[in-house]
């Protein structure tokens, strides 16, 4: 198609891009539009498949469009930006302002638990395809459909099928084996030979594509047709399985909107119409049932509920809240009806800000070149220069026979051949990767495994990160009464309930043996318990306040509750037939060895932090026992905020987290860590995962990084050290072609089994 030349605003403008899958992709596209008049930066992300252009004065788009898609992707305008925009940051809410404490004496109700085709988009954005002709190499990730139905796939399974065809007719007619191998390397090295011219004529020469066509080339050359078709072969392979990763971390960040629900009850003209979310205006009344997800951010104007604020805080437990206080989309009301007034409009609400903040912050960090990329930009021309100039030099400056000089210059290409050096650095990763794995250190990628040496800073989300996740009974005060009696009373007013309090009670009388007697007329009493009849008694579980208009509570009863509250607890006080029976606190504890997990970071000399939305009596009380710094009552954008901090102080800083809540620092951090059993959104979001939850797995990553690094170092000698000494041997005539394979071959295998080494790693 051709655009028409449509000038840009001065400020920012932003693309959504199709078949970016590597960092290969990222670092070409970044090259050939900074070629662009008026570019004065340029942010790819491949995980978010957008490209963000600032610049200075007009930008034509066309050019933009044209660039990108001569390099063989898809391209659409996303939105532009300019200078002086309004902060979505109006919308937002102070989260200071929140009343963090009331659950640590505020008891708990158990109610009921609840680019398409064409040349232009439907909202007339302009989208450029690949040029004719061009066969695209990469997935269709941002089309949804299946990888194997993609450009990328196809191409590798027509080029396995190929080389399949070539062994079977080699076999058969052997004379006509260098020819079938020849047309099977075709199928598949034209299309990266394109790519490579392209990515050239942008700015790009030596691309991985271009590092790839000139080694088959080479192979071709000296009659290893067979090698250069099977290597292509492995290449997109390899190009088509890096897609397929690329695909699903980028539908888990865009996984995130369907936290909010699609379609809300808005009130209309004296009753209520369900309406799409995104349609919702500030100022609208909407109705939320129990059980339901809150369509959009919003004041309550009628009503009370208890809020699940996990999606958002990462709040333990949920929150009482009622009219005049705010909720956030994405949130659960569990029990009663509410009526809240919209505050933020859909592309506003909180949902909508952690989406945006986790992909501005991996267009940020975007790698911009492979370390391939960056070591052939040197070195391949450096051996193609060596190679011309021994098979040219001698025989025009001396008069040397033309065939022996040639013959050096072959060998000298192939022991120049990069394939042992820069197998070096993966052959390590891959082992120290499978290391990982199998102790349940997942990282994903070279480049995060290597960045766990560096870093100096370790920032950790509280709940389910350094606790269980679930609060448990931690203390037990009987007045007249026994602890188990206690403890069997409350248990018996909490059956069939699913309140995480509740199912702490079940569990620590459980695993008590505390009888639990049947509870008749038991019933949720709104924002402060629970009450029923036991064996006659008229017994009531709840809170502090609400139990003191139920039963005289004394100054030492009264003390005890803010001894408790004071060490992060939430307190349930059980009344007995209008006297106060006993005090149940119950916390989210630490795991186990969250504090010798803690001491040995520190002992690496490694900073400690814990951010948390959870309020600031509970964190510091935690944080206390560990011995971290604590850092309470945040929003997602605070976490990423102060990961910013750290790292404006010349900290490194990994993330460590597992929540939805946490998405955005993961993604602002040098290194995203998901802990255990963490949400999709925390484990694709983030650069490793430890699968176990243990804390001292984060220590663990730290060595495995400097184990492998230390590896890579004796491989790169290795490799560069036999590469000399042939080079030199080669040229004086001492060795030649076959013995340039074999040092090729040869430092190639050392390197590996150097390699292997590391899947005996302990840690």
């Amino acid at each position: 198609m051709t655009a028409s030349p449509k000038q840009a605003q001065t400020g920012q403008a932003r693309f959504k891009i199709d078949g970016m899958d590597c960092a290969a992709c990222a670092a070409k596209i970044d090259t050939a539009v900074r070629r662009i008049d008026g570019v004065a930066e340029v942010s790819v992300s491949v995980t978010g498949a957008s490209m963000t252009i600032r610049h200075d004065g007009a930008l034509a788009e066309d050019k933009v469009l044209r660039q990108v898609t001569r390099l063989g992707y898809s391209i659409v305008r996303a939105e532009a930006r300019t200078e002086g925009r309004p902060s979505p940051a109006a919308a937002s809410h102070d989260h200071a302002d929140h009343d963090h404490d009331d659950h640590d004496q505020g008891g708990h109700d158990h109610g009921g638990h609840a680019h398409a085709g064409g040349d232009r988009r439907d909202d007339g954005a302009p989208v450029s395809k690949p040029a004719a002709g061009a066969i695209h190499l990469h997935g269709d990730a941002e089309t949804g459909q299946a990888w194997w139905r993609s450009g990328r796939a196809k191409l590798t399974l027509a080029c396995m099928a190929a080389l399949g065809a070539a062994y079977i007719v080699g076999h058969l007619v052997p004379a006509a084996e260098r020819w079938v191998f020849l047309a099977a390397l075709l199928v598949g090295l034209v299309p990266i030979a394109r790519r490579a011219l392209m990515a050239a004529l942008a700015g790009t020469p030596f691309s991985i594509e271009m590092l790839m066509t000139i080694a088959a080339t080479g192979a071709v050359m000296i009659g290893a047709t067979e090698e250069a078709a099977t290597v292509v072969v492995l290449f997109l392979i390899g190009e088509m399985l890096e897609g397929v990763a690329a695909g699903r971390a980028r539908a888990s960040i865009q996984g995130l909107a369907d936290l909010v629900p699609k379609t809300a009850l808005v009130e209309r003209a004296g009753g209520t119409k369900e309406v799409p979310a995104d349609q919702l205006a500030v100022g609208d009344i909407i109705v939320v049932r129990p059980g339901d997800r809150i369509p959009a951010d919003g004041e309550i104007a009628e009503g009370s509920s208890e809020i699940d604020e996990a999606p958002v805080t990462g709040e333990s437990t949920p929150k009482r809240k009622g009219v005049g206080e705010a909720v956030f989309a994405g949130t659960i009301s569990t029990d009663g009806v509410l009526k809240l007034r919209v505050t933020a409009a859909a592309s506003d609400n909180t949902i909508a800000r952690v989406v945006r903040l986790v992909e501005e912050a991996q267009e940020a960090k975007a790698p911009t070149e492979r370390f391939i990329d960056r070591f052939s930009r040197y070195y391949t021309p450096a051996v193609l220069a060596v190679g011309a100039m021994v098979a040219l030099l001698p025989p025009l400056l001396a008069g040397s026979d033309w065939n022996e000089w040639i013959y050096k210059g072959l060998a000298i290409l192939l022991i120049g051949c990069p394939c042992a050096l820069v197998i070096s650095t993966p052959a390590a990763i891959a082992a120290g990767l499978a290391t990982g794995a199998r102790r349940g250190l997942l990282m994903k990628g070279g480049t995060v495994l290597e960045g766990f040496r560096r870093i100096t800073a370790v920032a950790f989300d509280k709940t389910g990160t350094l606790t269980a996740g679930k609060p448990v009974v931690t203390d037990i005060v009987a007045y007249g009464r026994d602890e188990c009696t206690v403890l069997a009373l409350a248990a018996a007013l909490e059956q069939g309930s699913s309140h995480p309090l509740a199912v702490a009670i079940l569990g620590k009388a459980k695993v008590d043996g505390a009888p639990i007697p049947p509870a008749i007329a038991a019933k949720a009493v709104s924002g402060q318990g629970v009450e029923g009849s036991v064996g006659g008694v008229a017994v009531f579980l709840g809170s502090g306040q609400a139990a003191g208009e139920r039963a005289a509570m004394t100054e030492a009863q009264r003390l005890a509750v803010e001894s408790l509250n004071g060490q992060g607890k939430t307190v349930s006080v059980l009344v007995a037939d209008g006297v106060v029976a006993g005090l149940i606190a119950m916390r989210d504890e630490p795991r186990p060895d969250a504090a010798a997990g803690i001491a040995a970071l520190k002992a690496q000399g490694i900073r400690t932090v814990m951010l948390t939305g959870d309020n600031r009596r509970t964190a510091e009380a935690i944080a206390a026992s560990l011995g971290i710094e604590a850092r309470a009552e945040l929003m997602p954008q605070d976490k990423q905020r102060i990961v910013g901090d750290l790292q404006r102080e010349g900290l490194k800083v990994a993330k460590v987290g597992d929540g939805i809540n946490d998405a955005p620092a993961l993604a602002a951090a040098d290194i995203g860590i998901a802990m255990g059993g963490g949400t999709d959104v925390a484990l694709e979001t983030a650069d490793a995962a430890i699968l176990h939850g243990r804390v001292m797995d984060v220590v663990r990553m730290v060595r495995l990084s400097r184990a492998v690094m230390a590896n890579i170092g004796q491989n790169i000698t290795v490799a560069l050290g036999l590469k000399a000494v042939f080079l030199v041997t080669t040229i004086i005539g001492i060795t030649g072609l076959w013995p340039a394979i074999l040092a090729d071959t040869g430092a190639t295998v050392l390197v590996t089994a150097n390699a292997m080494r590391l899947l005996r790693w302990r840690g």
